[in-house]
């Protein structure tokens, strides 16, 4: 297990850099900046090849729609198998797989058909990754660190993937079409070799009842999600953002080429001002926590949210863009940050991989929907019109946290102290 220190000012624990957390960080974090070079560049490759925005939000749509079918199955294997063993393994074919589409792309091969294929095969092999790394934390880091390695983790994610990686599409696309693809496969295998350079135990797990199948697995993972209140309210407010999420990135580079005119460097400016603000989010996480608990941060992040998500569809201007993208991101990480850190305290340890699956299949599972809708919804009426859908769905998440707020009352839901509430079941 990594050693935690004690922070001086707080006294709460922050997780070391060196161990198993540095190496796991360390590949989160190269794969995070090939995946954004990947996810920056497909719009702009789906923008060049059809002028009609439903085809190109369905790329979008395409790369959330296998959480809904194989999502619930991936968390279920996870639990079941050496986590260490199927990260790197999944990663290792999510790497020959985008080295193939680039070389598709050099050639002047590309279609949207072959965009939408290997959108579903990459999303349906990070169903058994995202999962089996939710479970895999907890087993390098102590429980009254998580707040502070997820913090981290998806910080340094954010910043690699958005802050380095979203400006150098422009530039990687002008040297070659190939390049961002190419780089993305590279960093997944490299990625592959430090997860399995990762030392940790196969962890112990309760013999299995007797005739236990994938499918009752997945459905105890099931339960146990619907019977804890705060997962529960959480999971549907996460469900009602993401349809709105998906409307957004699926329209983005819409509004910002067709709507503000700004090309692809205005793209590449919002998308950097999202990453920029997260990591004001990570560094503001933990301190929201500590202020007003979880629950009460994810909250105050989703109420933010709705006003620059008003504010970009509303304002024609680059610049507002800029600052509200600044703002969705900073509140975006710091919801983020609260949900993985609850998802991995409040299940037993023998059930992560299939509650967090459960969690993210049913949250995610708007976002194909999201992303659909604001194709429709930019078609007939205009490539601002999503961020008005997503600020009224966001709005919709807030009034469902309600529920929460009121049975967890004054109790911070979660800290990294290592204390939980679990409140009535």
């Amino acid at each position: 297990m990594t050693a935690v220190v004690e922070t001086p000012d707080t006294g709460t624990r922050s997780v070391a850099w060196r161990g198993g957390f540095g190496r796991l960080w360390g590949a989160a974090v190269l794969s995070s900046f090939g995946d954004a070079l990947r996810k920056a560049a497909l719009p702009l490759l789906a923008a060049s090849l059809t002028d009609d925005p439903l085809l190109i939000a369905s790329v979008t749509a395409c790369g959330y729609l296998p959480w809904v079918v194989f999502g619930l199955l991936g968390g279920a294997v996870a639990d079941r198998v050496d986590q260490r063993r199927a990260m790197w393994m999944v990663d290792v074919v999510r790497g020959v797989l985008v080295a193939a589409f680039a070389v598709a792309v050099a050639l002047g091969h590309a279609t949207i058909g072959l965009l939408i294929a290997l959108a579903l095969l990459l999303t349906t092999l990070q169903t058994l990754f995202d999962n089996a790394a939710t479970a895999l934390l907890p087993a390098l880091v102590a429980r009254d660190a998580l707040g502070s390695a997820n913090a981290r983790l998806l910080t340094g994610q954010q910043f690699a993937g958005g802050l380095l990686a979203a400006p150098a599409v422009p530039f990687l696309m002008t040297a070659g079409p190939g390049l961002p693809y190419a780089a993305d496969a590279a960093t997944y295998l490299v990625a592959a070799a430090l997860v399995a350079s990762l030392r940790v135990p196969v962890p112990e797990r309760p013999p299995r009842p007797a005739g236990a199948t994938l499918r009752s697995d997945i459905a105890r993972g099931l339960r146990a999600l619907w019977q804890d209140r705060v997962l529960r309210g959480l999971c549907v407010a996460t469900a009602l953002g993401n349809v709105g999420i998906g409307a957004l990135i699926a329209t983005l580079v819409v509004l910002v080429t067709h709507w503000l005119d700004a090309g692809s460097g205005g793209y590449a400016a919002a998308m950097t001002a999202y990453a920029a603000g997260s990591l004001l989010g990570g560094a503001l996480a933990g301190r929201l926590a500590r202020r007003f608990g979880r629950v009460r941060s994810v909250f105050v992040a989703g109420t933010a949210q709705i006003a620059a998500l008003v504010a970009m569809g509303t304002v024609r201007d680059l610049t507002a863009l800029v600052v509200s993208m600044t703002l969705f991101g900073a509140m975006g990480m710091v919801w983020n940050v609260s949900s993985h850190t609850l998802m991995q305290q409040r299940p037993p340890a023998a059930m992560l991989g299939r509650v967090s699956s459960a969690f993210r299949t049913l949250a995610v599972a708007g976002a194909p929907l999201g992303a659909v809708l604001g194709g429709a919804v930019a078609a007939l009426w205009g490539p601002n019109t999503p961020m008005l859908l997503a600020a009224a769905l966001f709005a919709l998440s807030v009034v469902a946290l309600a529920p929460v707020l009121k049975s967890t009352g004054s109790v911070p839901e979660s800290t990294d102290s290592g204390q939980t509430t679990r409140g009535a079941r």
